[in-house]
C-alpha cells in the first residue's frame, strides 16, 4: 500500500473525487447497518444508535452519538458521568478500557479513542471475527484524555470528519502558543479575549493546555456545566469563573473567554465589550469559514483525525475492509480504494462535534 501525505494534491483529489459506493452490510456476521444505526445481531445490541433501541453501546457522550430513549447504555467508565449529566436519569453500565464483556453471542470491549475524555473505539469479536467502530478519533496526543490505541481487526468502521489531503494539522504545542499569543496581546490592549470552543472536550483541551498565568479564565454556563461533571471525576483543569449575568470586561479585565460556538457574535458575548473573538476548530483551515463567522482571530485545532492521521490509524489495524462514515466519504473510500482495501461507505446521522449542538445550552445557574 502507498505511503500517504499530509500535505495537499490537486492531483490526488482530481483522481478520487469520481464516484462513490455504499457498504451493504445486511449479511455480514458481525455488525450489520439498519435504519437506527450499526447492529450486532450476534449480541442484539447496537453502536451509537440515533432511534430507540434495547441496548446501546456508546463510543463518546457527544450528543450526536449519545442520544436520548435508549432502555440500556453501556459506555466507558469516564464516558458515563457526562452522558448522565446529559441525558438525565439513564439505566447505564460502565466497562474499563480493555476489559471484555460476553453480550449474546459477541465478545465487547472499549478501547482509547483519543478524542475526548472516556471516548472509546468498540471492538466486537463474533466466531473470532475482529470488527472495531471507532466512534469519533484523534491520534496526536493532547494531555487531556486517554491516547489513541489502534486496535488490530479485520474490518474497520472509521470516521473520515476531515478526511482530505488539505487538513493537515499543525502539533497542539504550536497551537496552544498562538492561542497565548493572542490573549496575551489582547489582555495587554486591555481587551478581553473570547475563544469559541465546542463545550465538551475542545473547551476542556484548551483549558487544560492554556497559559492561566496570562490572566482571569472565564466560562460560558454550558462549559463550565461539563467542567464540573469532569473535575467531579479527578479531571484537572486550572481554575475557572462562570461568566454570569454581573460578568463583563469590567470586572475581570485582560480575560480568556471560553464560550461554545453558537455564543460568539451574540448578545451574550457583547457584554464584553470591544472583544476579540476567535474559534478553534479544525474547519479554520478552510479559507472563509473565519470571514463568514466575523472573527478576529481562527486557530486550527480539532479533536478529529487529520488526513495523516486516519491514514495511519486505519494502516495500524491491519484491516483489510474499511467503511467510512460521516465527513468526506467519496473522497476517503476512493482513495482507499486506490490503496488496495476493500472499502465502502456506511450512512449514518452522526453530525459530528465540528458543529453546534445541544452541548451548547447554558445550564449553570
Amino acid at each position: 500500500m502507498s505511503n500517504v501525505s499530509g500535505n495537499r494534491s490537486d492531483d490526488l483529489l482530481e483522481r478520487v473525487l469520481p464516484g462513490s459506493i455504499l457498504c451493504d452490510m445486511a449479511n455480514d456476521p458481525v455488525l450489520t447497518f439498519t435504519d437506527k444505526g450499526i447492529f450486532c445481531p450476534a449480541g442484539g445490541f447496537y453502536i451509537d444508535p440515533w432511534r430507540p433501541v434495547d441496548m446501546a453501546l456508546i463510543t463518546h457522550g457527544h450528543s450526536d452519538h449519545a442520544r436520548g430513549g435508549h432502555n440500556r447504555y453501556l459506555a466507558t467508565e469516564a464516558a458515563m458521568p457526562v452522558m448522565r449529566h446529559r441525558l438525565g436519569a439513564i439505566r447505564g453500565e460502565t466497562l474499563r478500557f480493555g476489559d471484555v464483556r460476553r453480550i449474546g453471542g459477541a465478545n465487547v470491549s472499549f478501547h482509547p479513542a483519543g478524542h475526548l475524555p472516556g471516548s472509546a473505539q468498540i471492538r466486537v469479536e463474533v466466531g473470532g471475527e475482529v470488527w472495531v467502530v471507532s466512534g469519533d478519533y484523534k491520534t496526536e496526543p493532547d494531555g487531556l484524555c486517554e491516547p489513541f490505541e489502534p486496535v488490530r481487526c479485520h474490518a474497520f468502521i472509521s470516521e473520515c470528519t476531515f478526511g482530505l489531503p488539505v487538513f493537515n494539522w499543525t502539533p497542539q504545542p504550536e497551537v496552544m502558543a498562538q492561542v497565548n499569543e493572542w490573549w496575551a496581546a489582547n489582555a495587554a490592549a486591555g481587551r478581553t479575549s473570547i475563544l469559541g470552543a465546542y463545550s465538551l472536550g475542545k473547551s476542556q483541551r484548551i483549558l487544560a493546555n492554556v497559559n492561566p498565568d496570562i490572566g482571569p479564565i472565564l466560562t460560558h454556563g454550558a462549559v463550565e456545566a461539563t467542567n464540573r461533571v469532569l473535575r467531579g471525576q479527578g479531571l484537572s483543569l486550572p481554575d475557572t469563573v462562570w461568566a454570569g449575568p454581573d460578568i463583563t470586561a469590567k470586572t475581570h479585565p485582560g480575560a480568556l473567554v471560553i464560550a461554545p460556538p453558537s455564543a460568539l457574535n451574540t448578545p451574550w458575548a457583547g457584554r464584553f465589550t470591544g472583544a476579540s473573538q476567535a474559534f478553534a476548530s479544525g474547519w479554520m483551515a478552510m479559507r472563509g469559514v473565519r470571514r463568514r463567522r466575523g472573527l478576529s482571530q481562527g486557530f486550527v485545532l480539532s479533536d478529529h483525525a487529520d488526513w495523516a492521521g486516519l491514514n495511519w490509524a486505519i494502516r495500524a489495524t491491519g484491516a483489510e475492509r474499511v467503511f467510512v462514515t460521516h465527513g468526506y466519504t467519496q473522497v476517503f473510500r476512493r482513495w482507499l480504494a486506490d490503496q488496495g482495501y476493500d472499502a465502502g461507505i456506511v450512512e449514518t446521522e452522526y453530525e459530528g462535534d465540528e458543529g453546534e449542538t445541544e452541548d451548547d445550552i447554558e445550564v449553570v445557574e
